[in-house]
């Protein structure tokens, strides 16, 4: 990955983050959320966003609210793409993870040598996004990767919802599809369904 060095500031026009939501639960799909700003975005019209797991549910509602209006004047772009739990049984959460990252990209369109790219924890942009920076635990140190992660959080924990309507046996409204213990034990006693991660579930169902 080839580090932003000092000369290519002065091309950036756009800074984004990324972040992805949903590595590890047996059920729903993962979420990327990639967030755009330009590069003079002044964060105090968020303050107090940070890492989306230390928000509660009102607080990353409340910022989506402030995202939304900032996308509604020009301020803000952001994307979130999802893998289904079924394409993620065919070529891995990894394989999964690449696919929405690129796709969330891709929505956001921008000239890729006018972005600077700043991904958390192991993620990487496509590598014709010669400007990235990959940040350990950079959802709670970079303002701009907050911010998609609290976009991504918030919309798949309403897919989740719109998911348990659907399975009522599950509780997806609760858990949004994480292994809690009760989680587990409905599976056990129901079955799987069509959102389940079959490669996730191999020791739950084995018990």
């Amino acid at each position: 990955m080839q580090k932003i060095v000092k000369k290519d500031i002065k091309n950036i026009k756009y800074i984004i983050g990324i972040d992805e939501v949903g590595r590890g639960p047996l059920a729903g799909p993962v979420a990327v959320g990639a967030f755009c700003v330009k590069k003079d975005f002044k964060f105090k019209k968020l303050l107090g966003i940070r890492d989306s797991k230390k928000l509660t549910p009102e607080k990353r509602e409340y910022f989506l609210i402030k995202i939304l209006e900032l996308e509604k004047s020009g301020e803000v772009e952001f994307a979130v793409s999802y893998v289904s739990a079924k394409e993620i049984d065919k070529i891995g959460i990894s394989s999964a993870i690449k696919k929405a990252l690129k796709n969330s990209l891709n929505k956001i369109n921008k000239n890729r040598d006018e972005c600077s790219v700043f991904l958390d924890g192991g993620l990487y942009a496509p590598e014709e996004y010669k400007k990235q920076k990959t940040i350990i635990k950079g959802d709670d140190k970079i303002k701009v990767i907050s911010c998609a992660s609290v976009v991504a959080k918030v919309l798949r924990d309403r897919l989740m919802c719109k998911l348990a309507k659907k399975y009522p046996k599950y509780g997806f409204e609760i858990h949004k599809g994480y292994g809690t213990k009760k989680h587990c034990e409905s599976i056990r006693k129901n079955g799987i369904c069509s959102e389940h991660r079959k490669c996730f579930l191999k020791k739950i169902l084995t018990v």
